[in-house]
């Protein structure tokens, strides 16, 4: 019997593999922004998929860690782009690396912008350059 459907998770922000939005225009760049996160598997996880794999088969165990981990790094994407006063990050895109053999490394990273609908108020660009005085000098890190 399949599983019933498992809503997503919404993010705060738009985000996009594109290079551009159709009906949007980017009126400010803020630039590159990553989401990180580095997970270990515990002992039973790898043991059971050691078993698993023999038999061959879907590693469930594994395949939600990833998902989850996925799903944290897209969230810190977020946050960062936010307190950059970004609404979106385009060029989004994921990389995953393991670690020692027993930790998995994903990473979120694209670029941030401020988008307006194509078609809105002409003073949008004015209000996202005005947003760049109120953020934190360049070359500081926002605290998390």
């Amino acid at each position: 019997m399949s599983q019933p459907y498992q809503q997503q998770p919404r993010f705060p922000i738009l985000l996009s593999t594109m290079n551009d939005l159709p009906g949007y225009r980017v009126v400010r760049v803020y630039g590159e922004v990553f989401g990180l996160t580095v997970r270990s598997r515990n002992m039973f996880s790898t043991m059971g998929a050691g078993f698993k794999a023999m038999a061959g088969g879907e590693l469930k165990g594994l395949s939600k860690l990833l998902s989850d981990s996925r799903y944290e790094a897209l969230g810190r994407l977020c946050q960062e782009a936010m307190a950059f006063g970004a609404n979106a990050v385009l060029s989004m895109r994921f990389d995953c690396n393991e670690i020692a053999q027993t930790a998995s490394e994903i990473a979120a990273y694209g670029t941030a912008v401020y988008v307006v609908p194509d078609g809105a108020d002409p003073n949008a660009q004015q209000v996202a350059q005005q947003q760049q005085y109120q953020q934190q000098p360049q070359g500081q890190f926002p605290q998390q």
